[in-house]
């Protein structure tokens, strides 16, 4: 390397051309330079090499063995000199049959990802999406290492490191689920809420406490929590069969109620709203695929997709 360091590598372009023609003139044509800047060219490549490297013979320039020798090398790390510079391939929605990876919560994967997938496919008919439902640590661990392109549906109040790219993606009003038996009409108060037993849910941070319990432990209250779950389908469930009452995002609670037998509250304006980020790696962030991918989840909950 100590070589390289005194050697200026415009003179790996000359030395090509030059070897190539075995004509000073044509080489100076070929890369745009004078034949005077093209002969002073030969000369330094002549002091560097120790190697006459163009002789003339009978049949005009030829290269010495020397520069026969050099020539593919040469070329190939233009070659490669080349590729690494050149502008990112462009990403063709039409004709990708890229694999994306998401690392996704059961609201995305239930609620957004089957109807969102199926519009995709019209735009992009041969791509394919995998979805891992796995742990806050995990992802973020994946998504560093390139084995996830984006972690899509975390709440915006958990802790992320902060050297990565965060948007919200989705803000919902919480609602409450229960048994179509469940002897309550209209909103539920706060009162109300609190004076019921619940079923809570874990988020993809295995937290104990879900963004409810946060905000009511802000408030110095708590709910009667009798189960926790991980599963939003399971909490459900039990919810239809029970009095126990569930708390969830309302398009996950409208799409439970055309499953199951149970009814939707609406909560007073005072609870908190369900804000959901969208995370990448500021690395890859430009990257042509991976932000066609962006544009996407964000016409998902846009309403444009």
């Amino acid at each position: 390397m100590s070589d390289l360091h005194n050697f200026d590598l415009n003179l790996l372009i000359q030395f090509e051309a030059l070897i190539s023609e075995c004509h000073v003139s044509r080489a100076a044509e070929k890369v745009f330079l004078s034949q005077s800047a093209m002969s002073h060219a030969l000369a330094r490549l002549r002091e560097h090499c120790n190697d006459p490297l163009l002789v003339r013979t009978p049949q005009g320039l030829q290269p010495t063995q020397r520069a026969k020798a050099m020539l593919p090398e040469v070329r190939n790390a233009l070659a490669t000199i080349e590729r690494a510079i050149a502008a990112p391939t462009a990403f063709v929605p039409a004709t990708s049959q890229r694999c994306f990876t998401l690392a996704a919560t059961d609201y995305f994967e239930s609620v957004i990802f089957p109807d969102w997938f199926c519009t995709l496919r019209k735009r992009a008919p041969y791509i394919q999406i995998a979805i891992d439902i796995i742990p806050e640590d995990r992802a973020l661990q994946r998504l560093s290492s390139g084995e996830v392109d984006l972690i899509i549906g975390l709440e915006s109040d958990l802790s992320t490191p902060s050297y990565l790219d965060i948007d919200i993606w989705c803000e919902e009003h919480l609602v409450v689920i229960g048994s179509e038996h469940y002897n309550h009409r209209g909103p539920l108060d706060l009162p109300t809420y609190l004076a019921a037993e619940h079923i809570a849910f874990f988020d993809l941070a295995s937290q104990a406490d879900s963004a409810v319990d946060r905000w009511l432990a802000q408030q110095n209250r708590h709910r009667q929590v009798v189960a926790k779950v991980s599963n939003y389908m399971a909490g459900a469930r039990m919810a239809a069969n029970s009095q126990m009452l569930a708390t969830l995002p309302k398009r996950m609670a409208e799409l439970f109620a055309t499953l199951l037998p149970v009814k939707i509250f609406a909560l007073s304006d005072a609870f908190p709203t369900q804000r959901m980020t969208l995370i990448q790696d500021p690395r890859l962030r430009n990257e042509a695929g991976r932000q066609w991918l962006v544009d996407q989840l964000k016409l998902a909950t846009s309403g444009d997709i």
